[in-house]
Formats: C-alpha cells, sequence, structure tokens
C-alpha cells in the first residue's frame, strides 16, 4: 500500500429523529480514538442544509485509514456514533491528497 496521505470523505444522512446536537457529541467521543492512531492527521464534520452530513477525515495513509477503520468497530465509543447514522444513506470513499493548506 502506498504510505501517501489520503482523504477519507463519508457523506450520510442519520436515522430520522436523530439529534444532531447528539450525533456530533458523539462523534467528538470518537477525537480520542482517532487521534490515539497516530495518523489521523484532520477531520471535519459538516451538515448540508438537506440533512446531508461529511465527516472528512485526513491520514497519514490508505492503511493507516482502513486500519481505523477496522479497529472503530471493536471501540465501545463507536456505538452511539455508528448507530445514529443511517446506513442505508452512507457512502464511503478514500482520495489521494494531492495538496492541503493549513491557516493558522
Amino acid at each position: 500500500m502506498s504510505n501517501s496521505p489520503v482523504a477519507e470523505i463519508v457523506t450520510f444522512r442519520l436515522v430520522a429523529g436523530t439529534n444532531p446536537d447528539t450525533f456530533a457529541k458523539a462523534a467528538q467521543d470518537m477525537m480520542p480514538f482517532l487521534h490515539g492512531t497516530g495518523s489521523m492527521t484532520g477531520r471535519v464534520l459538516s451538515c448540508d442544509p438537506d440533512g446531508t452530513w461529511t465527516d472528512h477525515i485526513t491520514w497519514t495513509s490508505l492503511e493507516a485509514a482502513k486500519s481505523a477503520a477496522s479497529q472503530m468497530f471493536e471501540r465501545p465509543e463507536a456505538g452511539p456514533f455508528m448507530q445514529m447514522i443511517d446506513p442505508e444513506a452512507m457512502s464511503m470513499r478514500h482520495a489521494p491528497i494531492l495538496m492541503q493548506t493549513q491557516l493558522e
């Protein structure tokens, strides 16, 4: 596998009746695990006006992203987060990062 950085882009909708603030808190509760992998370099969670969410996570490599994904299902803090996502309305893809700018 390549050691090039990748973006993991997950789009989804929440299960009907889910409180967006509760979901955002569950997403925040995942940060210690994600950061603890040592491979996550950034994360942005956003929601379009139509209710489509995007979780955009940057990783050091595709291998690191896949490793974190496989570990996530074993993590107790992942349960509430995953239960609020409608699996029928979820799409995940990985894309090589060709350019990245961080503003301070």
